[in-house]
C-alpha cells in the first residue's frame, strides 16, 4: 500500500528511487528542495517492500482554466529491480483515489518521448495522449 512521505527520513528514503528517473538530483539539497516545494503543494508518495523504497510518485493538486482542479503527477518511478511487479499500478491507483478524495476532475502527467515502456504502461492503465507538451530552456548562452 502506498504511503505519503511526511517525515524527513521517509523523504530521504525516496531519494535513490527518484534519482533513477532524475539523475541530476543531488542528495545534499534533496530534503531542503522538497520541503520548499511542499509549501507550494508538492506531495511525495512511496511503496516500501522488504525494508526499502521500491516505487515513488510525486504530485500536486492545483487549478487551471483548462482542467478545473487536476492532480498532476510530476514523476512516477519504480526501481529497475521492482518493475513489472505491480508497484506502478498500485501507485497510479492510489493517486486516482487521492484525486477523487480531493474532488479533482482529472489526473494527468507528462512522459518523456524516450520512455516507450512507460507509455505502454499508461495506455494499459486507461490513460490517453491529451496534448503535446512544449518547453523552451531560458537563460542559455
Amino acid at each position: 500500500m502506498p504511503s505519503r512521505a511526511l517525515t524527513d527520513e521517509q523523504i530521504e528514503n525516496c531519494f535513490a528511487v527518484l534519482a533513477e528517473l532524475r539523475p541530476h538530483l543531488q542528495r545534499g539539497d534533496f530534503l531542503t528542495t522538497l520541503r520548499a516545494m511542499a509549501e507550494d503543494g508538492y506531495k511525495l508518495a512511496y511503496i516500501a517492500e522488504q525494508g526499502g523504497v521500491v516505487a515513488v510518485a510525486d504530485y500536486r493538486i492545483d487549478s487551471n482554466v483548462l482542467m478545473g482542479k487536476p492532480l498532476y503527477v510530476d514523476d512516477l518511478v519504480t526501481t529497475e529491480q521492482a518493475r513489472s511487479g505491480g508497484c506502478g499500478q498500485r501507485l497510479l491507483s492510489w493517486l486516482r483515489e487521492q484525486a477523487k478524495a480531493e474532488a479533482c476532475q482529472v489526473l494527468h502527467l507528462d512522459s518523456g518521448t524516450q520512455r516507450p515502456d512507460a507509455h505502454r504502461f499508461y495506455f494499459r492503465e486507461g490513460m490517453n495522449i491529451a496534448s503535446f507538451h512544449f518547453s523552451q530552456r531560458l537563460n542559455q548562452p
